[in-house]
């Protein structure tokens, strides 16, 4: 394993790269690549390249040849003396690599015969000797010579000819950035007009016969520049824009300057080939990976640990864009439970750290739901608290004192504090602890007056024992016992370790509706009677909390009989008032109709100290469905009726909505009719979503061989298509057939593991069953750590992250946590086990005690 990067140990990189010119000349097993790197001194140090895998062929200073073999390398470095340097120079490098064998999918390697380049986070120092770091930028001009028809690399074209294409980007980047494609691909294209007049050329890449399924992305790119103009004031700075959709990805996307490289799910995309959540998906990471042209790209972070810098704000952006084009609301109840499925499972583990953790050992494994997710809620919380026009100012200040620099978490809270006047220190908490706050609320009430006492705890994390009080917005309104609201949102700031807020000349004790808008990431801790939530979901005038009140009183009933106790009834009959109103706003109620995960139940059981029984928890959940269903079956049937698709599938949020609701009722009736509507949905359905859906059910209702084997016939030669039947078979089969069925896909001959998507939608799906992978007799746990061991030595990356599906052991019995240790032994035991799979595994043994 590597040793471990301390942000205390960061230095200034002691030379300045004036131009990175690169040639390339491509071949599957010996590609040659040629660089000159235009160094300038700054301080009287060693000159330290970075390097993994490389044949290094020749190396020159200035002209004047310099045996590799008389220069020090150790750790993939390449480190050439100061005194051998003059205070200006051009190095001179050639090198062979092998993209055909990098299966591990980062630098250059090939997708199906195409060449493509993956470098963030370290990819780069696989194509060339180079200061791999990305603080160290520079413009790059790129000359590609190959028989590929479309040869693609950063920035704007400056030539191309058969064989030979040369681009030019002029904004200095960090290697990280850099991409080249080369391959047989096919445009759509369209045009851009920024609001300075500038003309852009967009290209959508596609392999030949995928350009129907790419008009989409196309549109959600126009979409996106066009809101990033209004919302943000930024335009795009280049004369071409140009997407790339390639099948064999670690990644979702890359936002590498000029030419993002996307996952082809990503991009690719029909009625009949992708659901609702596609769609939006699409729409969203398009826009995610364009917004980091400013917010990473333009500006970028000064070292690794700094990651959440450009990601939590650029995620930030993108969720208020997809809000934007579709429903606010509907998509920050997404968000948060986006937030509490991943983050908060992630902040109770031992792979719990900071947004801006100090030491790493392998930064591939901290792209994390802590730098994306939990990074894009602080900027909320600050936005919150400095108001719009003060975020505003401090977004343009951003970007005008810091373009074409990278930058830290302290630059970012500076040009808040200098564009605000507001102090910041305390805040900075949230970037550096790691945990999420527990907030807890008690209620005074007398002669009219509320006294809200709030207390706050985050619980020791790995590394940090102690944490201090943090600032937390807290957005609350007060709803009367009619109803009517009775105080608007109001924002509490909390900053002490108990803080008590009072609300005078009330006429009536009113119910706190708190935490509007998801207003912080804490978890809440109250009494409320059945009744108060009822009365939130049926009143509350925030649709956030108005979930969250349904979704809490189901919760509330579920761990009750996860534990042998009655619950669940109360929720039965609040549901029946959203029922009545659910055409009003299908999607909310299609959102509410859901219940907890079972993941979630086990997560909320555990933060209160009861062993959860993965079993009991699917015998609750399965119940509450059936006694819901039987309670509401006209009202279900006639929403289920009432939702039927009208003319022409449109991916919009109307239509979604319209789905959503359709299919949430559904899942409820397939209790009842034993899949009967399913079977006929199946078969009718005229889109992805509604036959996904009805698919689901049917293997729930174990009726599905006829359907699945139809599914298989239409779509076999569809790889994104045969990646959801991979994924939905373990995914909704019964529990104690979930690793049954996950073994029979397995060994299949389509069964691709090398490719990560194929890889990914199988043991997702396993992982996903909460009751089969927790499996008692650990057939979960060992079906996992088999694959995991086979992935490893050929695509490290994908491994380490699938090694998280482990990070909840601890809050099991003591037979299934000793039957989960035991399949992580043998991988920890793995000889030649890679630096990141080594250090998940090391991290969650540590953890499971």
């Amino acid at each position: 394993m590597t040793d471990t990067q301390y942000l205390s140990d960061w230095r200034p990189y002691p030379y300045e790269i004036l131009e990175t010119r690169l040639e390339f000349r491509l071949d599957p097993r010996a590609t040659i690549v040629r660089s000159q790197i235009d160094f300038r001194r700054l301080a009287p140090e060693d000159l330290v390249l970075d390097g993994a895998g490389l044949k290094t062929l020749s190396l020159s200073i200035d002209g004047q040849a310099v045996s590799p073999s008389l220069i020090p390398q150790t750790d993939g470095k390449l480190i050439i003396p100061a005194a051998q340097l003059p205070d200006s120079f051009t190095l001179e490098a050639e090198v062979q690599i092998d993209p055909e064998a990098n299966t591990a999918l980062e630098g250059l390697y090939l997708s199906g015969g195409m060449f493509c380049t993956q470098c963030e986070a370290e990819g780069f120092r696989h194509i060339t000797w180079y200061p791999d770091r990305p603080d160290v930028m520079a413009p790059f001009r790129v000359t590609v010579h190959s028989d590929q028809p479309v040869l693609l690399s950063n920035g704007n074209p400056v030539s191309s000819q058969p064989g030979q294409s040369v681009w030019h980007d002029p904004w200095p980047k960090p290697a990280y950035l850099f991409a080249l494609v080369a391959g047989d691909l096919r445009a759509i294209s369209d045009r851009f007009t920024t609001m300075s007049g500038r003309d852009v050329a967009l290209n959508v890449w596609v392999r030949p016969g995928d350009e129907p399924r790419a008009g989409y992305a196309m549109e959600s790119l126009i979409r996106s520049m066009k809101w990033d103009e209004e919302a943000y004031g930024r335009e795009y700075d280049l004369d071409v824009f140009n997407i790339v959709a390639v099948d064999d990805f670690n990644m979702g996307a890359m936002e590498n300057k000029g030419l993002n490289i996307f996952n082809s799910k990503l991009v690719l995309a029909t009625a009949e080939t992708a659901t609702d959540g596609d769609y939006e998906r699409i729409e969203g990471v398009i826009g995610h990976e364009y917004f980091h042209n400013w917010t990473g790209n333009r500006i970028t972070c000064r070292d690794w640990f700094q990651l959440c810098l450009k990601e939590g704000l650029t995620v930030f952006r993108d969720q208020h864009f997809t809000s934007d084009m579709r429903s606010a609301s509907v998509k920050r109840i997404h968000d948060v439970q986006t937030l509490r499925a991943r983050q908060f499972r992630e902040d109770a583990g031992p792979l719990a750290h900071p947004p801006r953790p100090d030491h790493y050992q392998e930064i591939n494994n901290f792209y994390t739901a802590t730098v994306y997710e939990k990074g894009a809620e602080v900027i909320g919380m600050l936005k919150r608290l400095v108001g719009d026009e003060g975020y505003r100012k401090a977004l343009d200040l951003y970007f005008d004192r810091h373009d074409g620099q990278a930058c830290t978490i302290e630059d970012w809270i500076a040009v808040f504090q200098d564009a605000t006047g507001r102090d910041l220190t305390q805040f900075k908490r949230w970037y550096t602890d790691a945990g999420t706050p527990r907030l807890s609320l008690t209620e005074e009430w007398s002669d009219g007056k509320l006294v809200l006492n709030f207390r706050q705890h985050t619980a020791p994390t790995p590394g940090q024992p102690d944490k201090p009080a943090r600032v937390i917005p807290i957005a609350l309104g007060l709803i009367g016992p009619n109803g009517d609201e009775v105080l608007p949102t109001t924002v509490l700031e909390m900053t002490e370790t108990a803080q008590s807020f009072t609300f005078d000349g009330l006429g009536a004790r009113p119910v706190v509706s708190l935490l509007r808008g998801f207003s912080a990431p804490v978890t809440v801790a109250r009494e409320m009677t059945a009744d108060e939530q009822a009365l939130l979901l049926a009143h509350d005038t925030d649709a956030c909390a108005r979930w969250q009140a349904g979704h809490d009183l189901a919760l509330d009933g579920l761990i009750a009989r996860a534990q042998g106790q009655e619950g669940g009834a109360e929720f039965i009959r609040a549901i029946a008032g959203l029922l009545d109103d659910a055409e009003s706003d299908p999607a909310f109620a299609a959102l509410c109709l859901v219940l907890p995960g079972e993941e979630e139940i086990a997560t909320t059981m555990a933060a209160a100290g009861v062993t959860p029984d993965p079993d009991a928890i699917h015998r609750a959940r399965t119940a509450l469905m059936l006694e819901l269903a039987t309670a509401h079956q006209t009202a279900l049937a006639r929403l289920y009726d009432a939702m039927e698709s009208k003319g022409p599938y449109v991916p919009d949020a109307e239509g979604a909505a319209h789905r959503s609701l359709r299919l949430a009722c559904l899942a409820y009736l397939s209790r009842l009719d034993g899949g009967d509507r399913a079977e006929a949905l199946f078969a009718s359905a005229t889109n992805m979503t509604e036959r996904q859906g009805a698919l689901e059910q049917l293997i729930a209702a174990g009726r599905d061989k006829d359907a699945l084997a139809r599914f298989e016939a239409e779509f076999r030669q569809n790889r994104l298509v045969m990646d959801k039947w991979f994924m939905v078979q373990p995914l909704r089969a019964a529990a104690g057939q979930a690793v049954v069925r996950a073994r029979e896909l397995a060994a299949r001959s389509d069964f691709d593991w090398k490719n990560p998507n194929r890889f990914r939608a199988l043991i997702a799906g396993l992982t996903s069953n909460h009751a089969g992978f927790h499996a008692a007799d650990g057939s979960g746990y060992d079906f996992l750590a088999d694959w995991l061991m086979k992935l490893d030595p050929v695509n490290p990356q994908t491994t380490a992250r699938m090694c998280s599906a482990f990070e909840t052991i601890s809050r099991y019995d003591a037979g299934r946590q000793a039957k989960a240790r035991v399949a992580l032994q043998r991988i920890a035991a793995m000889p030649g086990l890679s630096r990141n799979t080594s250090e998940m595994v090391t991290r969650i043994l540590a953890g499971a005690g």
